[in-house]
C-alpha cells in the first residue's frame, strides 16, 4: 500500500494522456478473436485493467482443445464483463477470479440470461464464477440501466455464434456511449450489428479481421486535467479526438457549462480558468466523470447537484460516499442522496489526510481537489492508479505538481 502527499500548486503545460481504457479493453479483445497484432507492443506500460484482458485474451489464444482455463480478471469489471460471454460463444470451460470488491460487483445479468442460452453458471453469487457450455444464439433481454459492460460483453461474443441473435433492452439505455464506442470498434475490425427498435440484431458466424490498431487518448483520464486547468492552471491536452465515442468527450461542454474557457486547435485542447458556477449534471451517461466533476463543483461559486448516479456506488469503492466523504475532510460541503450529490461551493479547501478508498478515480479526483487548499493532503491507497493510469502522479509533477508518492510496505 503506499499515500501520497500534495502540496498546493497550480498545474501548466502540455500533456498527452494516454490510450483510452475503454477502447483499449475492446481493441484488445478484436485483436485477438482475430488473431492479430498485439494492440501494445511488448514493453508498454500498461494499466492493470488492460493487463488483464491481455493476458485473458492470451489464456484464451493459447488454450489448448477442451482445456479448462482460469482468468484472473484483477480488479477490472470491464475484463469480467466484457469476458464472460465471449468464454462462452467459444465454448470453452472457464473459471473467472478477481480481487478487491470485484468479486463483490453485480453479474446477476448473465446469470438470469446465460443458462437460458446453453451456460452452465456455477457461483456463490459473485466469484468465483465458473461456465460451462456452448452459448446457443436466441434473443437475450437485459435492462438498459445496468452497466453497459454486460451489454457490450454479448454484443462482442453474438457475432462468433452460428446462427443469428437480438439483444433486446427491457428498459431505456443508461452510458450509450460505451455501446456506440462498442459497435465503432467491432466495425473497425470488420464485425457489424444492425440497430433496431429497443435493440440490435447480430447476425452469426462472422469473424473479427487483422488489422493494425491505433487506441485513441482517453477522456476520462483528459478530465482530470481539464479540472485542473478550469480550476486555475492554463493546461494543453493534446491528441484527443473531439468526434470520439466516448460518452466522457462530454466533459469539455460540462467544463464550459462551469465557466471554464476550452478551445480546440486542431487536436489539442485548450483549457483556462475562468469564474465558476455551479450547474445541474446528469450524470446517467457519464457516471466516470463524477468524481472529478464534484472537485470542480467544490470550488464553484454556487450549488451543483448531481444525480441519476446511483450506479457509483457499486463500482470499485462507493464513490458517491467516497467523494462527499473526501471533500468535506478538506473543507467542502457536501451532501449525498440516492443517487448523487449535492454540492455548496467554497473559495478554497483546507489540507488533511483522506481515504483514496482503493480507486483510482478518487485518487486522482483527490489529488486535483489538492491543488486549491490551503495546506497539505496526505491521499491514501494512491497505488490504486495502477488500474488506470500507472503515470498519473509522474505526468502531474511534470506539469508543476507537488506530489510525493510514500511506498507503505
Amino acid at each position: 500500500m503506499s499515500s501520497v502527499k500534495i502540496y498546493p500548486s497550480v498545474l501548466n503545460g502540455r500533456i498527452s494522456v494516454p490510450p483510452s481504457k475503454s477502447a483499449a479493453h475492446r481493441a484488445v479483445i478484436c485483436s485477438a478473436l482475430a488473431n492479430g497484432p498485439e494492440i501494445f507492443p511488448a514493453g508498454t506500460h500498461l494499466s492493470d485493467d488492460i493487463t488483464a484482458t491481455s493476458l485473458a485474451m492470451k489464456s484464451i489464444q493459447n488454450r489448448r482443445a477442451n482445456e479448462k482455463i482460469q482468468i484472473d480478471c484483477f480488479e477490472s469489471g470491464s475484463t469480467l464483463r466484457f469476458l464472460i460471454p465471449v468464454a462462452a460463444a467459444l465454448g470453452i470451460n472457464t473459471e473467472f477470479i478477481g480481487h478487491g470488491r470485484l468479486p463483490e460487483r453485480p453479474i446477476g445479468v448473465y446469470l438470469d440470461c446465460l443458462p437460458e442460452h446453453g451456460i452452465s453458471c456455477r457461483t456463490a453469487g459473485g466469484l468465483p464464477l465458473e461456465i460451462n457450455g456452448q452459448l446457443i444464439p436466441g434473443e437475450f433481454v437485459l435492462p438498459g440501466n445496468v452497466s453497459s459492460q454486460f451489454i457490450t460483453g454479448l454484443l462482442l461474443a453474438l457475432p462468433l455464434l452460428n446462427g443469428e441473435s437480438k439483444l433486446t433492452l427491457s428498459s431505456p439505455l443508461e452510458s450509450a456511449g460505451y455501446v456506440d464506442m462498442t459497435i465503432q470498434i467491432m466495425r473497425d475490425f470488420g464485425v457489424t450489428v444492425d440497430t433496431i427498435e429497443n435493440g440490435w440484431q447480430i447476425s452469426g458466424n462472422q469473424n473479427y479481421l487483422p488489422r493494425d490498431y491505433k487506441v485513441e487518448r482517453d477522456w476520462s483520464q483528459a478530465a482530470f486535467f481539464l479540472a485542473a486547468g478550469a480550476l486555475g492552471g492554463k493546461l494543453a491536452l493534446e491528441g484527443l479526438n473531439p468526434n470520439s465515442c466516448q460518452g466522457d468527450r462530454a466533459a469539455q461542454t460540462l467544463f464550459q457549462a462551469f465557466g471554464a474557457k476550452t478551445e480546440w486547435n486542431g487536436s489539442v485542447l485548450s483549457v483556462a480558468p475562468h469564474q465558476l458556477n455551479g450547474i445541474e449534471i446528469d450524470a446517467s451517461q457519464i457516471p466516470d466523470l463524477v468524481p472529478v466533476l464534484a472537485v470542480t463543483a467544490a470550488l464553484c461559486k454556487g450549488q451543483t447537484r448531481i444525480y441519476n448516479a446511483q450506479r457509483l456506488r457499486i463500482k470499485e469503492s462507493d464513490r458517491l460516499a467516497a467523494m462527499a466523504n473526501g471533500l468535506t475532510k478538506l473543507g467542502g460541503k457536501v451532501r449525498q442522496t440516492d443517487d448523487g450529490l449535492v454540492i455548496e461551493g467554497v473559495a478554497r479547501l483546507h489540507g488533511g489526510e483522506v481515504d483514496g478508498c482503493n480507486d483510482h478515480r478518487i485518487v486522482m479526483a483527490l489529488a486535483i481537489a489538492a491543488l486549491n487548499t490551503d495546506g497539505y493532503v496526505t491521499i491514501s491507497d494512491a497505488q490504486s492508479i495502477q488500474k488506470s493510469y500507472p503515470t498519473f502522479f509522474e505526468d502531474y509533477n511534470m506539469l508543476g505538481g507537488n506530489a510525493n508518492v510514500v511506498n507503505m510496505g
